[in-house]
């Protein structure tokens, strides 16, 4: 019998389902909070050079500071002080309103910087000065921060496939609330850089096994309805972190606050059950039944045996319907990732209060999967994947040929594209669990995470390349999404298919499952 067969028996949505979110809801918002974090942790507030060794040496006599800044640094076309130069002698004439700054010479800033504290009390940028020539390395933070994640999603993808879902979990609780509270103490930008890499490492573990184990457990007519209900922990975590963010205006503080709730993650992770559909692939049924009994009771129910083949990611890339698989899904994570983190880590580019953008991009993303939900019980998994992703790079199409100066045409157009860049993420993480068979579905996903990783780790970097192009970094992410939404149609639908169990299923597929 097959295993979606017996949770129909035993009712695959019920007090046990409910009991098994709500428990991993706990470790699940706190993924948006770390990911999303450099929008607060690494924001870049307004500087200048600071002047006041000029000041002890007693330069400027009785100038009151509008004035010593004046004859100091140079103004940009804003008239605020020049970020990265000032003067290589005070300048007073500029006092008496003349001004000919081609006669003036310029060097970098000599004694560091001052910064405008009044929105943020302390981050990464303040902390170790990581402005002006050193600002590549304010980017760098979660360019590695990504790199982690993209390693740690293989690994824990296999050790999970290996040694369970459960186990593996309790790892990745304890782990990431370990390597978090370290980076929140970094005593230097090597050390804090480190952490923040095995922090993401271990964070990626949550991400995919979490999903996962939850999908596992549903039946085939409850598993659309139970992925959007699953996706809404982004939502609170967002909700969640824009409000932290903005009572916790210090980065040390806020990285432990955002990774708190994994302290009760921890404590009530003796009441997460094991994915009984793994048991039942690798062999061990008495276990699976134990779960299996426990689930009917819970839900008010009452109520064969296989091979214990080790899988890797290798099998992933052995035969050609599981290899077409893995390629075409990894490039569309590839896409899917790529442009969602590019247009998350850029709320300052739509000319709001970066609290606020986060509280929209996150209220948005809630009515957005409630659609999500009725068109992937309509149009299937494929289609609106395809849709969801180059409806995306429409939106940032369109917003490349919409002026800065109109911040509310382009913020509506930011959001929607958030919006749909969400939908597609929430989309592909229920569409990649149906496509993979159990006894690699975590390899399948471990794999497809590294590659969402690759593209979230090169995509903070791209918008560097608005020093050679203004819209190049708009125009890269929208050919992305638009190239790998495409790809999608390559993969075969899953709406209302039985999960496969062995990679012989899609091989030689019967009629209850995926064609390909």
């Amino acid at each position: 019998m097959k295993f979606d067969n017996v949770l129909s028996e035993i009712n695959g949505f019920g007090k046990f389902q409910v009991k098994l979110f709500l428990i991993q809801m706990l470790s699940r918002i706190t993924l948006p909070c770390h990911f999303l974090l450099n929008n607060f942790m690494a924001a870049v507030p307004p500087h200048h050079c600071n002047i006041s060794s000029l000041e002890d040496g007693g330069v400027f006599g009785n100038l009151t500071l509008h004035q010593k800044l004046l004859v100091s640094i140079p103004t940009k076309r804003d008239g605020t002080p020049s970020s990265c130069q000032m003067f290589a002698q005070p300048q007073y004439e500029y006092l008496s309103g003349w001004n000919n700054s081609k006669e003036a010479s310029f060097v970098r800033c000599q004694n560091g910087w001052v910064y405008d504290n009044s929105t943020f009390k302390a981050t990464l940028v303040t902390e170790w000065d990581l402005v002006c020539s050193r600002k590549g390395m304010n980017t760098a933070t979660a360019t590695i921060f990504f790199i982690g994640v993209m390693i740690g999603a293989p690994i824990f993808g296999f050790l999970s496939d290996r040694f369970g879902r459960r186990r593996l979990l309790l790892v990745s609780y304890i782990s990431s609330l370990t390597f978090a509270i370290l980076s929140a103490f970094s005593s230097s930008y090597i050390m804090f850089v480190i952490m923040r890499f095995f922090t993401g490492m271990c964070l990626s573990g949550i991400s995919i096994i979490s999903i996962a184990l939850n999908v596992e457990w549903c039946s085939i007519e409850r598993r659309t309805f139970s992925c959007v209900i699953i996706s809404l922990d982004w939502s609170l975590g967002n909700w969640l972190l824009a409000g932290i963010a903005f009572f916790v205006r210090d980065w040390r503080m806020l990285i432990v606050v955002v990774t708190s709730p994994l302290i009760l993650a921890i404590f009530c992770w003796r009441w997460l059950p094991e994915s009984a559909r793994w048991l039942v692939a690798k062999g061990k049924a008495e276990d699976a039944h134990h779960y299996i009994m426990e689930c009917a009771e819970m839900n008010g129910r009452s109520k064969s045996k296989t091979g214990d083949k080790k899988y890797t990611i290798v099998d992933l890339f052995r035969t050609r319907n599981i290899r077409k698989l893995a390629i075409c899904s990894g490039i569309v994570w590839y896409g899917v990732a790529f442009t969602y983190y590019g247009i998350s880590l850029n709320i300052t580019g739509f000319g709001l209060n970066p609290f606020l953008t986060q509280f929209i991009f996150a209220s948005i993303e809630v009515p957005m999967k409630i659609g999500v939900y009725f068109f992937l019980e309509k149009f299937g998994r494929r289609y609106c994947e395809m849709g969801a992703l180059v409806s995306t790079g429409v939106c940032l199409f369109i917003n490349i040929f919409i002026s800065t100066d109109k911040w509310v045409a382009r913020t509506i157009v930011g959001v929607l594209g958030k919006s749909l860049s969400e939908a597609s993420f929430t989309i592909i993480f229920l569409y990649t669990t149906e496509l993979y068979p159990t006894v690699v579905r975590q390899n399948g996903l471990g794999f497809t995470s590294f590659m969402a990783r690759l593209g979230v780790s090169i995509s903070p970097l791209i918008m560097l390349l608005e020093d050679v192009w203004q819209i190049l970094p708009a125009a890269t992410y929208c050919a992305v999404a638009v190239g790998c939404g495409l790809v999608t149609l390559l993969l075969p639908e899953t709406l209302n298919t039985q999960l496969p169990e062995f990679i012989e299923d899609i091989e030689k597929p019967s009629k209850c499952l995926p064609i390909y």
